[in-house]
């Protein structure tokens, strides 16, 4: 398994009315931890699309358990308890406020595709040699 945590703190205009953070914020705030396990670990996104690879959102899961409020400091944990296989990867994200109390769950599978055939390809090579050491056999 593979975790990591990045930080975040929640800005006036990702709140809604009632002083929520906006509920479609929480797939960017996915995004942003994906971005940066990605970077973590040295991978590129920019680089694998510069080589003709994109990883599209195929699924996205999530599930509110108490509301983030504007200012707070969260904690979003990516977890990759599966080694990616075939083109699919599937990340686990636990938010959670600066008080460790767990906000909002979710998940994100993201499908690796080739940019010329727009049909899906092999995670490439050099990802799964970034990832896979950190599963046990």
């Amino acid at each position: 398994m593979f975790e990591s945590n990045v930080q975040i703190r929640v800005r006036y205009a990702e709140t809604d009315q009632m002083g929520y953070v906006y509920y479609g914020n929480y797939g960017a705030y996915y995004e942003v931890a994906r971005t940066e396990t990605f970077r973590q670990l040295g991978i590129n996104y920019k680089e694998m699309e510069a080589e003709g690879v994109m990883m599209p959102v195929l699924e996205l899961r999530c599930k509110y358990i108490r509301p983030a409020r504007y200012d707070d400091f969260l904690t979003v944990k990516l977890l990759l308890k599966t080694k990616p296989q075939g083109a699919r990867i599937k990340f686990e994200y636990e938010v959670y406020n600066e008080a460790q109390e767990l906000l909002n769950i979710g998940e994100t599978v993201m499908v690796f595709v080739d940019m010329k055939s727009g049909r899906p390809t092999a995670i490439p090579a050099y990802i799964h040699a970034k990832i896979d050491p950190h599963f046990t056999a």
